[in-house]
C-alpha cells in the first residue's frame, strides 16, 4: 500500500465514524475526541484532515447527499411511457426520503442550518436542486409531444416531489409515523403520478 492509499483510508475512517456519530448522536454532542476514538486515529492526525468539526460536517454531508442522490440521477428514462417513466423517477424519490439515513440527514441539517448557513447550501445544490432540474428537463422533453401542455415544468417538477413528501414524511421525521412499507409506498406513487397526469400533462381547455 502506498502513502496516498494509506492517508485515503484514514482520511475515509475519519468521516465514516463522524458520519456514524453525527446521524446516531446529533453535531453538538460528538466531540472531535469521539470522532478520534471511532475513526480510530489520533487527534493529531484528525486535525490533519479536518481543521474543525464544522469542516468535518460539510464533507460528511457532502459525501452522504451525493451518494444517496445518485440514486435519483441514476434512474433511467428511457421508455416511451411517461407513466412508467414518472414512476421510476417517484419510487426513487420516495426511497430516498423515506430510508432512515434520509431522514437522519434531513434532521441533523434542519438542526445545523441556522449555524452553518452553507451547508443547507450545500445540500441544497447537492441533491433537490439536481432532481427537480432532472425532472424540469424530462417534463420540457416531453411537452413537445401531442396532447401534453405543461404550462410551466418547474412548478409541475416542483409539485410533482411536494406530492410525494406530503404530510407523511413530516410525521416520519417527528416519529410520530414509522416510514411507510413497500405497499404504502407503492400506493402514494400510483396515486400521485395519476393525479399529476391528469393535472399537469394536459390541456384542460
Amino acid at each position: 500500500m502506498t502513502s496516498a492509499d494509506s492517508s485515503n483510508l484514514k482520511r475515509q475512517s475519519i468521516i465514516n465514524g463522524a458520519t456514524r456519530l453525527f446521524l446516531n448522536h446529533g453535531f453538538n454532542t460528538v466531540s472531535m475526541d469521539k470522532i478520534a476514538q471511532s475513526a480510530p486515529v489520533s487527534k493529531a492526525t484528525l486535525y490533519k484532515y479536518f481543521s474543525s468539526k464544522n469542516d468535518l460536517l460539510a464533507t460528511v454531508l457532502d459525501e452522504l447527499c451525493g451518494s444517496l442522490w445518485q440514486s435519483m440521477e441514476g434512474v433511467p428514462i428511457d421508455s416511451e411511457s411517461v407513466e412508467h417513466n414518472l414512476t421510476k423517477i417517484a419510487s426513487a424519490f420516495v426511497d430516498l426520503i423515506f430510508s432512515n439515513e434520509g431522514l437522519a440527514i434531513y434532521r441533523l441539517i434542519v438542526a445545523e442550518c441556522n449555524n452553518f448557513p452553507e451547508l443547507g447550501k450545500l445540500v441544497y445544490e447537492t441533491g433537490p436542486k439536481s432532481a427537480l432540474s432532472q425532472l424540469e428537463q424530462y417534463l420540457n422533453s416531453i411537452n413537445q409531444r401531442e396532447q401534453i401542455n405543461i404550462k410551466d415544468p418547474g412548478f409541475a417538477a416542483d409539485s410533482f416531489f411536494s406530492l410525494l413528501k406530503c404530510d407523511l414524511h413530516f410525521q416520519c421525521l417527528l416519529g410520530v409515523k414509522a416510514v411507510p412499507s413497500v405497499e404504502e409506498k407503492k400506493d402514494l406513487i400510483n396515486q400521485v403520478v395519476a393525479i399529476f397526469i391528469q393535472v399537469f400533462l394536459y390541456d384542460h381547455h
